[in-house]
């Protein structure tokens, strides 16, 4: 009997986590109708999905369609998917893209991060001095302001690729400018992102246990490193592939899951994982990260559905609209006019700065699974990750507009306004979104 109740439960698991992902498919559809990026109408979609349910037919509805049994099998497809993403995403932050000049890229990052982690600041400021107690919960100050401008400087490298290859800038030199500094950044964000959580624990022993997770997840990392230089790891990779992706999957789901067990999030395990996978896109364990991250993108749905029944049911009651405007305005303010004025002071023009301000404003997926750390720490209380999760969804929904106003901008501009200062040749139009001659030529 207790079978056939686990088989039962099971089932309606995977038919809820079928119909997360048939609803995925109408939130792209959606958002390719309206002109956005697919992963806005399906970050959009799932996390409304539940609050949806609950506005329209109550709280009991919720529980009916998803019992708690059921739930807690949900969440773990959704953290399994979260785990095999970030495997991708940590790795390809290890690789990057081809560099684009230094100086504009140093320019471009402390532009985007440092005023982020100013606003984040502020932030922190009007939760505690303005916000009810529910918003600032009872996480150390320490922890819960870096948390908070970490949110706020994160970029999201998938959202921003998606987008650039959407547009055809992949290969342009702001897209390469955009996503190269997009991807230190969000380099920095995550080690950042580890010292909030160690602080969240609030006394010595809590941050040894933290010392020690992190101890041993930069073990295992390295015996997945110097594992996957061994000539049996390449035989595999090479002549099973897709065995090869299973046991890299595994290897992160134990990882992650062993992290989350001594006290850390499972998020760390992850990414921890994917960096030390070696950062050649021609090796041969290229093609199993990719199946693995692949796979977890495709149960990326039941993420934001997860996250939207935990935070936007939980947290609606005691949001604070202007709570949300506030983090919406410094949101734009710390990576939209930061990043244009770091692409000014590295050399672009006023159309390309502004378009980089706009890609570096691009949140998403990276910016939930930074959120979801943080509630899953005690750091960040609902009320404040829903505020920080509109933020999300408002400033990576602005980047389509944006550019295309940009675009008609610059369309409408004289061919002899959009010349670098130095091209006197009419001739000599750059590509759309590349780099001045001048400051391109003459930069290391």
């Amino acid at each position: 009997m207790d079978v056939l109740y686990l088989l039962l439960r099971f089932a309606h698991a995977v038919a809820a986590l079928a119909v997360v992902l048939l609803l995925a498919a109408a939130g792209r559809a959606a958002a390719r109708r309206l002109r956005q990026p697919e992963v806005v109408g399906e970050v959009t979609v799932g996390l409304l999905a539940g609050p949806a349910v609950v506005a329209s037919f109550g709280a009991p509805a919720l529980d009916a369609v998803l019992p708690r049994p059921v739930f807690g099998l949900l969440s773990l497809f959704a953290q399994a998917g979260l785990v095999l993403f970030l495997v991708g995403l940590a790795h390809k932050l290890r690789i990057g893209p081809d560099r684009p000049p230094r100086r504009a890229m140093g320019w471009v990052i402390a532009g985007s991060l440092l005023p982020a982690l100013c606003t984040g600041a502020l932030l922190t400021a009007w939760v505690t001095l303005v916000a009810p107690a529910a918003v600032r919960g009872d996480a150390p100050l320490p922890a819960l302001g870096l948390m908070i401008a970490v949110s706020l400087s994160i970029t999201a490298v998938p959202v921003l690729s998606r987008i650039l290859a959407d547009r055809g800038m992949t290969e342009s030199a702001a897209g390469r400018l955009a996503l190269a500094s997009a991807i230190a950044i969000d380099a920095i964000g995550w080690l950042l992102l580890t010292v909030a959580i160690g602080l969240g624990a609030g006394d010595a022993s809590g941050t040894l246990h933290g010392l020690r997770a992190l101890l041993f997840g930069a073990g295992c990392a390295l015996a997945v490193r110097y594992g996957l230089r061994t000539r049996v790891a390449r035989s595999l990779c090479t002549r099973l592939p897709r065995a090869a992706a299973v046991a890299l999957g595994a290897v992160a789901l134990a990882v992650a899951l062993a992290m989350e067990h001594l006290g850390m999030t499972a998020i760390l395990g992850a990414a921890l994982v994917g960096l030390a996978v070696p950062g050649d896109e021609r090796a041969p364990w290229a093609g199993p990260v990719h199946t693995v991250s692949r796979a977890g993108r495709a149960l990326a749905p039941a993420f934001f559905v997860v996250t939207g029944i935990t935070v936007l049911t939980r947290g609606f009651s005691a949001a604070s609209w202007s709570l949300i405007v506030v983090a919406v305005a410094l949101g734009c303010a710390g990576k939209l006019l930061g990043g244009y004025a770091g692409a000014r002071l590295g050399g672009l023009r006023r159309a390309e700065a502004g378009r980089i301000g706009a890609l570096m404003n691009t949140r998403g997926l990276t910016e939930l699974i930074v959120l979801q750390a943080g509630l899953s720490t005690g750091i960040l209380a609902p009320p404040l990750v829903l505020a920080l999760v509109v933020m999300a969804l408002v400033t990576t929904a602005m980047t389509g507009p944006l550019l295309n106003l940009l675009d008609r901008r610059d369309a409408h501009r004289p061919p002899a306004a959009r010349l670098p200062r130095q091209v006197t040749d009419p001739g000599q139009l750059p590509e759309p979104g590349a780099l001045p001659v001048q400051d391109a030529g003459g930069l290391p």
